[in-house]
Protein backbone atom coordinates (compact mmCIF):
# COMPACT_ATOMS: atom_id res chain seq x y z
CA UNK A 1 0.00 0.00 0.00
CA UNK A 2 1.30 3.36 -1.13
CA UNK A 3 2.03 5.95 2.00
CA UNK A 4 0.38 9.12 2.09
CA UNK A 5 2.33 11.53 0.24
CA UNK A 6 3.93 14.50 1.75
CA UNK A 7 1.52 17.54 1.63
CA UNK A 8 2.07 21.18 -0.39
CA UNK A 9 3.26 22.92 2.34
CA UNK A 10 6.10 19.94 3.47
CA UNK A 11 6.83 19.35 -0.17
CA UNK A 12 7.35 23.13 -0.45
CA UNK A 13 9.37 23.21 2.52
CA UNK A 14 12.05 20.21 1.91
CA UNK A 15 12.67 21.87 -1.67
CA UNK A 16 13.21 25.13 0.13
CA UNK A 17 15.85 23.69 2.17
CA UNK A 18 17.62 21.32 -0.45
CA UNK A 19 18.21 24.68 -3.01
CA UNK A 20 19.74 26.38 -0.44
CA UNK A 21 21.77 23.33 0.28
CA UNK A 22 22.69 22.65 -3.13
CA UNK A 23 23.42 26.36 -3.64
CA UNK A 24 25.55 26.00 -0.50
CA UNK A 25 27.69 23.17 -0.55
CA UNK A 26 28.47 23.97 -4.39
CA UNK A 27 29.59 27.07 -3.93
CA UNK A 28 31.86 25.37 -1.11
CA UNK A 29 32.90 23.01 -3.92
CA UNK A 30 34.09 26.10 -5.55
CA UNK A 31 35.81 28.03 -3.09
CA UNK A 32 37.36 24.31 -2.11
CA UNK A 33 38.65 23.95 -5.73
CA UNK A 34 40.05 27.54 -6.08
CA UNK A 35 42.23 26.99 -2.64
CA UNK A 36 43.65 24.11 -4.69
CA UNK A 37 42.07 21.31 -2.57
CA UNK A 38 40.70 18.88 -4.88
CA UNK A 39 42.50 15.21 -5.62
CA UNK A 40 45.40 15.50 -7.60
CA UNK A 41 46.67 12.41 -8.60
CA UNK A 42 44.68 9.57 -10.84
CA UNK A 43 45.01 7.23 -7.47
CA UNK A 44 43.14 9.63 -5.99
CA UNK A 45 40.46 10.69 -8.29
CA UNK A 46 39.39 7.22 -8.79
CA UNK A 47 39.27 5.11 -4.95
CA UNK A 48 39.52 1.26 -5.41
CA UNK A 49 35.55 0.53 -5.40
CA UNK A 50 35.47 2.79 -8.94
CA UNK A 51 38.45 2.57 -11.13
CA UNK A 52 36.69 1.53 -14.45
CA UNK A 53 36.55 4.60 -15.87
CA UNK A 54 40.72 4.82 -15.35
CA UNK A 55 41.08 1.30 -17.03
CA UNK A 56 39.10 2.63 -20.03
CA UNK A 57 40.81 6.13 -19.91
CA UNK A 58 44.46 4.67 -19.66
CA UNK A 59 44.45 2.05 -22.28
CA UNK A 60 43.07 5.12 -24.65
CA UNK A 61 46.01 6.89 -23.72
CA UNK A 62 48.29 4.07 -24.59
CA UNK A 63 46.50 3.87 -27.75
CA UNK A 64 47.28 7.61 -28.44
CA UNK A 65 44.11 8.67 -27.44
CA UNK A 66 42.63 7.74 -30.54
CA UNK A 67 40.83 4.73 -31.84
CA UNK A 68 43.33 4.02 -34.69
CA UNK A 69 46.93 4.41 -35.29
CA UNK A 70 47.42 7.34 -38.00
CA UNK A 71 49.11 4.46 -39.50
CA UNK A 72 46.12 1.97 -39.59
CA UNK A 73 44.16 4.66 -40.58
CA UNK A 74 46.52 5.38 -43.71
CA UNK A 75 46.95 1.90 -44.65
CA UNK A 76 42.91 1.53 -44.57
CA UNK A 77 42.68 4.54 -47.00
CA UNK A 78 45.27 2.53 -48.99
CA UNK A 79 42.74 -0.53 -49.07
CA UNK A 80 39.65 1.51 -49.49
CA UNK A 81 38.16 0.43 -46.14
CA UNK A 82 35.98 2.60 -44.01
CA UNK A 83 36.04 1.96 -40.29
CA UNK A 84 32.98 2.04 -37.82
CA UNK A 85 34.00 2.03 -34.44
CA UNK A 86 31.72 0.80 -31.55
CA UNK A 87 33.57 1.55 -28.79
CA UNK A 88 36.33 3.46 -27.17
CA UNK A 89 38.74 0.84 -27.23
CA UNK A 90 37.18 -2.04 -28.66
CA UNK A 91 35.11 -2.81 -31.44
CA UNK A 92 35.64 -1.96 -35.40
CA UNK A 93 33.80 -2.86 -38.20
CA UNK A 94 35.28 -2.82 -41.58
CA UNK A 95 33.17 -1.67 -44.43
CA UNK A 96 34.54 -1.62 -47.76
CA UNK A 97 36.12 -4.70 -48.10
CA UNK A 98 35.56 -7.64 -50.09
CA UNK A 99 36.98 -11.05 -48.49
CA UNK A 100 36.11 -13.22 -51.29
CA UNK A 101 38.25 -10.87 -53.44
CA UNK A 102 41.63 -10.48 -51.31
CA UNK A 103 44.57 -12.82 -51.86
CA UNK A 104 47.38 -10.80 -51.12
CA UNK A 105 49.70 -10.90 -48.16
CA UNK A 106 49.76 -7.13 -47.46
CA UNK A 107 46.12 -6.69 -46.91
CA UNK A 108 45.80 -9.95 -44.36
CA UNK A 109 49.00 -7.80 -42.55
CA UNK A 110 46.65 -4.51 -42.29
CA UNK A 111 44.01 -6.76 -40.96
CA UNK A 112 46.25 -8.51 -38.57
CA UNK A 113 47.56 -4.85 -37.59
CA UNK A 114 43.77 -3.36 -37.19
CA UNK A 115 43.23 -6.69 -35.11
CA UNK A 116 46.20 -5.84 -32.70
CA UNK A 117 44.60 -1.83 -31.79
CA UNK A 118 40.91 -3.04 -31.79
CA UNK A 119 41.47 -6.43 -30.10
CA UNK A 120 37.63 -7.45 -32.06
CA UNK A 121 36.83 -6.61 -36.14
CA UNK A 122 33.98 -7.34 -38.20
CA UNK A 123 32.70 -7.15 -41.41
CA UNK A 124 29.18 -7.08 -43.35
CA UNK A 125 27.96 -9.35 -46.53
CA UNK A 126 30.74 -11.57 -47.12
CA UNK A 127 28.80 -14.78 -46.94
CA UNK A 128 32.00 -16.99 -47.16
CA UNK A 129 31.18 -20.69 -47.28
CA UNK A 130 33.23 -23.31 -45.10
CA UNK A 131 35.91 -23.36 -47.17
CA UNK A 132 36.37 -19.92 -47.37
CA UNK A 133 35.90 -19.04 -43.84
CA UNK A 134 38.57 -21.79 -43.59
CA UNK A 135 40.84 -19.73 -45.62
CA UNK A 136 40.50 -16.90 -44.25
CA UNK A 137 41.47 -17.80 -41.14
CA UNK A 138 44.50 -19.53 -41.58
CA UNK A 139 45.68 -16.18 -43.37
CA UNK A 140 46.39 -15.49 -39.20
CA UNK A 141 47.60 -19.12 -38.40
CA UNK A 142 47.32 -22.86 -37.99
CA UNK A 143 43.93 -24.09 -37.03
CA UNK A 144 42.52 -26.23 -34.01
CA UNK A 145 39.90 -28.56 -34.63
CA UNK A 146 36.98 -28.14 -31.67
CA UNK A 147 36.26 -31.65 -30.60
CA UNK A 148 32.78 -30.57 -28.44
CA UNK A 149 30.36 -29.54 -31.39
CA UNK A 150 29.00 -30.64 -34.94
CA UNK A 151 31.87 -30.36 -37.34
CA UNK A 152 30.66 -28.89 -40.50
CA UNK A 153 31.91 -30.22 -44.06
CA UNK A 154 34.98 -28.74 -42.93
CA UNK A 155 36.18 -30.59 -39.81
CA UNK A 156 37.69 -27.22 -39.31
CA UNK A 157 34.63 -25.91 -39.02
CA UNK A 158 32.48 -25.98 -35.72
CA UNK A 159 28.75 -25.02 -36.34
CA UNK A 160 27.27 -23.17 -33.22
CA UNK A 161 23.46 -23.97 -33.56
CA UNK A 162 20.86 -22.95 -30.98
CA UNK A 163 16.79 -23.34 -31.23
CA UNK A 164 13.75 -24.46 -29.07
CA UNK A 165 15.70 -27.77 -28.37
CA UNK A 166 18.89 -26.49 -27.76
CA UNK A 167 18.70 -23.08 -26.35
CA UNK A 168 22.00 -20.45 -25.89
CA UNK A 169 24.45 -21.54 -23.77
CA UNK A 170 27.37 -18.97 -24.41
CA UNK A 171 25.57 -16.37 -22.12
CA UNK A 172 28.70 -15.55 -19.61
CA UNK A 173 31.77 -13.49 -20.11
CA UNK A 174 34.98 -15.99 -21.06
CA UNK A 175 38.05 -16.29 -23.79
CA UNK A 176 37.36 -19.78 -25.62
CA UNK A 177 39.36 -22.69 -25.07
CA UNK A 178 41.54 -22.05 -21.88
CA UNK A 179 40.82 -26.02 -21.40
CA UNK A 180 43.69 -26.22 -24.18
CA UNK A 181 47.78 -26.27 -23.21
CA UNK A 182 47.99 -23.30 -25.98
CA UNK A 183 44.68 -21.49 -26.15
CA UNK A 184 43.40 -19.39 -29.40
CA UNK A 185 45.05 -16.70 -30.69
CA UNK A 186 41.11 -15.69 -32.00
CA UNK A 187 38.13 -17.15 -33.27
CA UNK A 188 36.86 -15.87 -36.89
CA UNK A 189 32.72 -16.59 -36.52
CA UNK A 190 30.06 -15.76 -39.49
CA UNK A 191 26.48 -15.64 -39.32
CA UNK A 192 24.64 -18.11 -41.18
CA UNK A 193 21.24 -17.87 -39.68
CA UNK A 194 19.74 -15.00 -37.82
CA UNK A 195 17.28 -14.80 -35.44
CA UNK A 196 14.26 -12.70 -35.23
CA UNK A 197 15.36 -10.31 -32.98
CA UNK A 198 18.50 -10.74 -30.75
CA UNK A 199 21.83 -12.99 -30.73
CA UNK A 200 23.84 -9.61 -30.29
CA UNK A 201 27.39 -10.89 -29.08
CA UNK A 202 29.40 -8.29 -26.54
CA UNK A 203 32.76 -8.00 -26.50
CA UNK A 204 34.72 -6.61 -23.45
CA UNK A 205 38.64 -5.29 -23.44
CA UNK A 206 40.48 -7.67 -21.43
CA UNK A 207 43.49 -5.03 -21.13
CA UNK A 208 41.31 -1.74 -20.21
CA UNK A 209 39.91 -4.35 -17.70
CA UNK A 210 42.86 -4.92 -16.28
CA UNK A 211 43.85 -1.26 -15.77
CA UNK A 212 40.86 -0.87 -14.42
CA UNK A 213 41.13 -3.50 -11.30
CA UNK A 214 41.01 -2.09 -7.81
CA UNK A 215 45.10 -1.81 -6.73
CA UNK A 216 45.19 -4.18 -4.54
CA UNK A 217 43.42 -6.71 -5.84
CA UNK A 218 45.70 -6.61 -9.20
CA UNK A 219 48.63 -6.76 -6.77
CA UNK A 220 47.19 -10.19 -5.44
CA UNK A 221 47.12 -11.20 -9.10
CA UNK A 222 51.01 -11.20 -9.65
CA UNK A 223 52.11 -14.44 -10.02
CA UNK A 224 48.94 -16.27 -9.86
CA UNK A 225 47.86 -19.24 -11.80
CA UNK A 226 44.84 -21.23 -12.25
CA UNK A 227 43.70 -24.97 -13.66
CA UNK A 228 41.23 -25.06 -16.49
CA UNK A 229 39.48 -28.34 -17.97
CA UNK A 230 36.58 -28.72 -19.84
CA UNK A 231 34.33 -30.47 -17.23
CA UNK A 232 31.33 -28.54 -18.77
CA UNK A 233 31.33 -30.03 -22.09
CA UNK A 234 30.99 -33.36 -20.48
CA UNK A 235 28.50 -32.32 -18.36
CA UNK A 236 26.29 -31.45 -21.21
CA UNK A 237 27.09 -34.59 -22.73
CA UNK A 238 27.62 -36.91 -19.74
CA UNK A 239 24.27 -38.72 -20.82
CA UNK A 240 25.32 -39.97 -24.41
CA UNK A 241 29.28 -40.01 -23.91
CA UNK A 242 29.68 -43.21 -21.91
CA UNK A 243 32.37 -43.68 -19.47
CA UNK A 244 34.84 -45.16 -22.51
CA UNK A 245 34.46 -42.24 -24.59
CA UNK A 246 35.24 -39.64 -21.48
CA UNK A 247 38.37 -41.45 -20.73
CA UNK A 248 39.44 -41.62 -24.05
CA UNK A 249 39.10 -37.78 -24.45
CA UNK A 250 40.86 -37.45 -21.22
CA UNK A 251 44.16 -39.27 -22.34
CA UNK A 252 44.12 -37.66 -25.73
CA UNK A 253 43.57 -34.05 -24.81
CA UNK A 254 44.63 -33.11 -21.06
CA UNK A 255 41.82 -32.61 -18.72
CA UNK A 256 43.57 -29.56 -16.41
CA UNK A 257 45.89 -26.89 -17.43
CA UNK A 258 47.34 -24.43 -15.60
CA UNK A 259 47.06 -20.98 -16.94
CA UNK A 260 48.09 -17.22 -14.92
CA UNK A 261 45.15 -15.60 -14.60
CA UNK A 262 47.51 -12.49 -15.86
CA UNK A 263 48.46 -13.07 -19.56
CA UNK A 264 50.87 -11.14 -21.37
CA UNK A 265 49.88 -10.47 -25.16
CA UNK A 266 52.86 -12.29 -26.97
CA UNK A 267 52.26 -9.13 -30.03
CA UNK A 268 51.65 -6.39 -28.27
CA UNK A 269 53.16 -6.65 -24.18
CA UNK A 270 50.41 -5.75 -22.96
CA UNK A 271 48.82 -7.30 -19.85
CA UNK A 272 45.73 -8.66 -19.64
CA UNK A 273 43.10 -10.38 -17.22
CA UNK A 274 42.98 -14.42 -19.02
CA UNK A 275 40.42 -16.38 -17.37
CA UNK A 276 37.12 -18.58 -18.28
CA UNK A 277 34.47 -19.17 -15.56
CA UNK A 278 33.54 -22.56 -16.95
CA UNK A 279 36.57 -23.86 -17.37
CA UNK A 280 38.47 -22.19 -14.29
CA UNK A 281 38.58 -24.57 -11.38
CA UNK A 282 37.26 -21.77 -9.35
CA UNK A 283 39.36 -22.84 -5.97
CA UNK A 284 42.72 -23.91 -7.30
CA UNK A 285 44.30 -21.00 -7.64
CA UNK A 286 47.73 -21.19 -6.77
CA UNK A 287 51.39 -19.20 -6.63
CA UNK A 288 53.44 -20.21 -9.74
CA UNK A 289 56.30 -19.93 -8.44
CA UNK A 290 56.18 -21.65 -5.33
CA UNK A 291 53.43 -23.94 -6.20
CA UNK A 292 51.55 -23.31 -3.06
CA UNK A 293 47.84 -23.24 -3.37
CA UNK A 294 45.89 -19.59 -2.14
CA UNK A 295 43.59 -22.05 -0.62
CA UNK A 296 40.07 -22.68 -1.37
CA UNK A 297 38.31 -19.57 0.57
CA UNK A 298 40.64 -17.10 -0.66
CA UNK A 299 40.31 -18.22 -4.52
CA UNK A 300 37.19 -18.25 -4.67
CA UNK A 301 36.82 -14.72 -3.15
CA UNK A 302 39.52 -13.47 -6.29
CA UNK A 303 37.65 -15.39 -9.00
CA UNK A 304 33.90 -13.61 -8.16
CA UNK A 305 35.59 -10.58 -8.00
CA UNK A 306 36.52 -10.98 -11.38
CA UNK A 307 34.02 -12.31 -12.46
CA UNK A 308 32.50 -8.91 -11.77
CA UNK A 309 35.10 -6.86 -14.12
CA UNK A 310 34.41 -7.46 -17.82
CA UNK A 311 31.08 -6.62 -17.70
CA UNK A 312 31.51 -3.16 -16.93
CA UNK A 313 29.38 -1.13 -19.89
CA UNK A 314 33.03 1.03 -19.96
CA UNK A 315 34.92 -2.27 -21.27
CA UNK A 316 31.88 -3.06 -24.09
CA UNK A 317 31.19 -3.07 -27.57
CA UNK A 318 28.35 -4.93 -28.90
CA UNK A 319 27.65 -6.25 -32.50
CA UNK A 320 24.47 -6.78 -33.81
CA UNK A 321 24.55 -9.86 -36.51
CA UNK A 322 23.30 -9.98 -39.41
CA UNK A 323 23.51 -12.81 -42.33
CA UNK A 324 26.67 -13.44 -43.55
CA UNK A 325 28.00 -11.07 -41.28
CA UNK A 326 32.18 -12.03 -39.74
CA UNK A 327 33.23 -11.26 -36.62
CA UNK A 328 36.99 -12.08 -35.85
CA UNK A 329 37.98 -11.60 -31.97
CA UNK A 330 41.44 -11.88 -30.26
CA UNK A 331 41.42 -14.05 -27.16
CA UNK A 332 44.27 -12.70 -25.99
CA UNK A 333 43.00 -9.50 -25.70
CA UNK A 334 38.80 -9.83 -25.26
CA UNK A 335 36.21 -11.57 -23.61
CA UNK A 336 32.99 -12.28 -25.27
CA UNK A 337 29.24 -13.07 -24.13
CA UNK A 338 26.38 -14.23 -26.47
CA UNK A 339 23.08 -12.79 -25.66
CA UNK A 340 20.85 -15.26 -25.07
CA UNK A 341 17.65 -13.25 -25.84
CA UNK A 342 15.85 -15.04 -28.75
CA UNK A 343 14.35 -18.21 -27.53
CA UNK A 344 13.03 -20.11 -28.67
CA UNK A 345 14.50 -18.83 -31.86
CA UNK A 346 17.08 -20.66 -34.52
CA UNK A 347 20.29 -19.13 -34.25
CA UNK A 348 23.63 -20.54 -36.11
CA UNK A 349 27.26 -19.02 -36.36
CA UNK A 350 29.57 -21.51 -37.81
CA UNK A 351 33.15 -20.71 -36.18
CA UNK A 352 36.80 -21.14 -37.13
CA UNK A 353 39.62 -21.38 -33.91
CA UNK A 354 43.09 -19.82 -35.19
CA UNK A 355 46.17 -21.52 -33.03
CA UNK A 356 47.56 -19.75 -30.09
CA UNK A 357 50.62 -20.28 -27.88
CA UNK A 358 50.95 -20.87 -24.10
CA UNK A 359 49.99 -18.23 -22.16
CA UNK A 360 52.66 -16.25 -19.96
CA UNK A 361 53.23 -13.49 -18.33
CA UNK A 362 55.95 -11.32 -18.28
CA UNK A 363 55.28 -7.56 -17.01
CA UNK A 364 58.60 -6.30 -18.18
CA UNK A 365 56.97 -6.54 -21.67
CA UNK A 366 54.10 -4.00 -20.95
CA UNK A 367 54.44 -0.74 -23.24
CA UNK A 368 53.83 2.03 -20.83
CA UNK A 369 50.77 3.37 -19.76
CA UNK A 370 50.76 7.64 -20.49
CA UNK A 371 49.46 9.47 -17.60
CA UNK A 372 46.04 10.26 -18.59
CA UNK A 373 46.18 14.48 -17.62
Amino acid sequence: MEREALSDAAQASYNEAAIDLAARMAEARRTSRMAGDYPKTEDERFPDHNRVPLGVAREYARMGNRPLSEDAEALGAAFGARFEHLGLTIGTVIHGVDLKARDDAPFYAFLRRILLERKAIFFRDQHLDEHQQVVFAKRFGNLDAFPFSAPGENPFIAQIIHDQDFPGTENSWHTDVTWMERPSLGSVAQCIHRPPYGGDTLFSDSHAAYLGLPTALAQQLEGVEGVNDYRLFLRRGERAFGDALVAELKEKIPFGVSHPLLRTHPETGKTALFFNSSFLRHESLRDAKTGEPLGEERSRAIVAALLQQHHRPEYLCRFAWTEGALAFWDNRAVQHYAASDYYPHRRVLRRVTISGSRPYYAPEEAPPVPPVL
